[in-house]
């Protein structure tokens, strides 16, 4: 009896998994659902789990990057319920990996890799495929207080042809103008030393052409081309979390470009300490040189920004038509201020409302004045939240839970940081704009499912008033979870 009980669950369960692949391959698309689990994965209902066995890290940080969702939503749609999906190395498909299921994994990441094909011209210059210079020039970085330093750093970079910083290491958060600074010494110094050989690219372009050659084996032609060269400058490395192998490869690029006395120029949403699941051996190299935070830009700062992009738009954006009686050109000091002083958080929150407001004056055929500005931006003002910001929350957490934000971005289970963790979601989601993609990306790289899990565990903890018990630097703690949460809002 019992083994038919056993035959007739296992039959059930099958029959739901091969719904379950069904359901995603309508989700997803044939072609991606041929090339990324057809062949390549083993999907298990077992114990209240949907196991997802993979032959290896890359196709599983792959599925896990792009294709979680519509796998949680095809479980659903079959299941009725929220599974918990697990994601490991199954090794009998690790051993009988297909040739050919490789080679279209390898044409889909290629086409990614097009953004970024680097040429060698006559005189010896690493530029794009294009062949010319890089979109942002240092010439219209607007400095102030908030970058000064960064801006300084990057100076040296440009003028000296060995500098004392390596590497250059740049954070900030979004839209405050990191990628605006690297991209302008790239092409400062293109101008200035012709014969240098420099790379800018994304840390996604690095790891999808290491990839790349991975799958090819052209590993060798891609170090050679990567780690030959004057100065690498890689945008957004806080891509290389939870990806060990890019991560050892970049290692090994960082130190035969340093050891040869070239320049490393990097650029990340948080300090290298606070990026969660990078290897220990990186952290020590980017700390071992200059570290610098580009902070949000001050009021000043802010106006001046205004002034260049308004100048910037009018010019080029919009053409002939905007420059009509002057209507979108002379934009008040008093519509300067009253952007600079609503919208706070970076560049590209101002950027947009100063577009949105010249298009406006252009179609409407009407000259800018602060009533329109009030009336026109209502609504883009109303969607942006200037007060609160997660490095404030993180920060009241830290404290709050006697740890430190670098432990918040951390892959640490333990009670405390957990709990710390789940609550700086939960702030960050209640008191900013951000989506939980953006939440999961800045506190180490986590998933968006991990950050809507987090807001219920806390909802569900609010909904209670449990009582929660962690492990402060003074002793075991217990509170109320709604006297937590009233003390943490009160800190932040």
């Amino acid at each position: 009896m019992q083994g038919t009980i056993t035959d007739e669950a296992a039959r059930i369960a099958g029959s739901q998994v091969n719904a379950i692949n069904e359901a995603l391959a309508e989700t997803i698309g044939m072609q991606k659902y041929r090339i990324w689990f057809k062949n390549s994965t083993r999907l298990s209902l077992t114990n209240g789990y949907l196991k997802v066995g993979v032959p290896n890290l890359f196709i599983a940080g792959w599925i896990e990057n792009h294709f979680l969702n519509e796998l949680s939503k095809a479980v659903r749609q079959v299941t009725g319920a929220d599974i918990k999906i697990n994601i490991a190395i199954d090794p009998e498909l690790a051993g009988q990996q297909r040739r050919t299921q490789l080679d279209s994994q390898a044409q889909l990441v290629e086409k990614a890799r097009n953004r970024t094909r680097y040429q060698r011209n006559p005189r010896g210059k690493t530029q794009t495929a294009s062949g010319k210079k890089l979109k942002l020039s240092i010439d219209t970085f607007v400095v102030g207080p908030s970058n000064e330093l960064a801006y300084n750093a990057a100076k040296v970079i440009i003028d000296e042809e060995r500098s004392p910083f390596n590497p250059l290491f740049i954070h900030g958060g979004y839209g405050v103008g990191k990628t605006h600074l690297i991209q302008g010494i790239c092409n400062a110094i293109a101008e200035k030393r012709p014969l240098t050989n420099w790379m800018y690219l994304s840390a996604e372009e690095f790891a999808n052409q290491f990839i790349l050659a991975l799958k090819l084996k052209k590993l060798e032609s891609f170090r050679n081309r990567i780690r030959k060269i004057d100065i690498l400058a890689i945008d957004d490395i806080h891509f290389f979390a939870s990806k060990p192998s890019t991560q050892e490869e970049f290692l090994h690029t960082f130190n035969t470009i340093s050891l040869a006395g070239k320049q490393v120029i990097l650029a990340s949403d948080a300090h290298p300490k606070m990026i969660g699941q990078l290897s220990e051996k990186l952290v020590n190299r980017f700390v071992s040189g200059m570290v610098v935070k580009i902070e949000t830009p001050d009021f000043n700062t802010r106006c001046e920004i205004c002034r260049r992009c308004a100048e910037t738009m009018t010019a080029k954006a919009f053409g002939r038509r905007t420059l009509k009686n002057d209507m979108a050109t002379n934009i008040s000091e008093s519509v300067i201020k009253y952007i600079a002083e609503n919208l706070r958080t970076n560049v590209r929150e101002l950027e947009g409302a100063l577009l949105k407001l010249i298009a406006f004056a252009a179609l409407q055929n009407q000259k800018i004045n602060l009533t329109m500005a009030k009336a026109v931006l209502a609504e883009h003002l109303a969607r942006t939240d200037p007060i609160v910001h997660i490095s404030d929350i993180e920060s009241a957490v830290a404290t709050y839970f006697g740890i430190t934000p670098a432990n918040i971005h951390s892959s640490k289970k333990g009670r405390t940081v957990a709990m710390a963790r789940h609550f700086s979601m939960y702030l960050t989601r209640k008191h900013t704009k951000m989506s939980s993609s953006e939440i999961g990306r800045f506190m180490g790289n986590k998933n968006h499912a991990t950050v809507l899990l987090a807001c219920k565990k806390i909802e569900d903890l609010l909904a209670r008033n449990a009582e929660l018990k962690w492990q402060g630097p003074t002793g075991n703690k217990i509170a109320k979870a709604k006297e937590v949460l009233t003390q943490l809002e009160a800190g932040i």
